[in-house]
């Protein structure tokens, strides 16, 4: 336990886990019926809190889907901040002593990107995650735009630096960009197909076993990766 934590009052403590409560049930909750379908009292029971919840510790339900928002971005930081860090100060030193990102190193960082992505998504504890990501991307709110920025575009800009490497290709060319993305959903349609895989590779679920089955995947997705324009990923 951290000295702030040890600091807290008991009133505070228990403020803090109430809003902590509040939000991993918002986050299933409007995951499942959509900021509109949710209604305060759903989303209250969830959490085991009474309605006047939401107003104390948010302001109003659209305060509470926001901090949602950021609550998601704050729980898939925890698996992926130390190695986006780690990655993103090599590449600044790299451009400081001007030189260049080699081969090897970006299908190495790549590699490490993909399975940790399939570590974070493929498994159970990201299925609200997912319902409430897919959400924002299908009808995108102030949410996904905080979500985007924070998250998703530096991974996805990261993405493009290794990928441009590996195909020694301008990053911010569009070929670079659809292969990005063309990569990132080859990891992704295990979450969002989640039904259509389990059927197809007739897997009753997805646990250890089928989880490194993917990572295996994923290196593999990276070492097929062509230098060649146009070839396939």
């Amino acid at each position: 336990m951290t000295q702030e934590h040890d600091n807290q009052s008991p009133a505070s403590a228990r403020a803090e886990i109430a809003r902590q409560k509040m939000l991993s049930a918002a986050l299933d909750v409007f995951g499942r019926y959509g900021f509109d379908g949710a209604s305060t009292r759903q989303l209250t029971e969830a959490a085991g809190v009474n309605l006047q919840a939401i107003p104390y510790y948010f302001g109003s339900k659209e305060g509470l889907y926001i901090a949602t928002a950021e609550y998601l971005m704050m729980r898939i930081n925890t698996h992926v901040g130390d190695m986006r860090a780690r990655v993103g100060a090599h590449l600044l030193a790299l451009d400081a002593a001007g030189k260049p990102l080699g081969e090897a190193e970006a299908r190495h960082f790549l590699t490490e990107i993909l399975q940790t992505m399939v570590t974070l998504f493929v498994g159970k504890e990201s299925e609200s995650w997912a319902r409430f990501l897919i959400r924002e991307q299908m009808e995108p709110t102030e949410a996904f735009t905080r979500i985007y920025q924070g998250l998703m575009r530096p991974m996805i800009e990261m993405g493009r630096r290794l990928i441009g490497a590996i195909l020694h290709e301008d990053p911010a060319s569009e070929h670079v960009r659809l292969r990005t993305f063309t990569l990132l959903g080859s990891i992704l349609v295990f979450r969002v197909a989640h039904a259509a895989v389990l059927a197809q590779m007739q897997w009753d679920g997805v646990g250890p076993e089928q989880v490194e089955t993917v990572r295996g995947l994923a290196a593999e997705l990276v070492d097929a990766i062509g230098a060649s324009k146009g070839s396939a990923a």
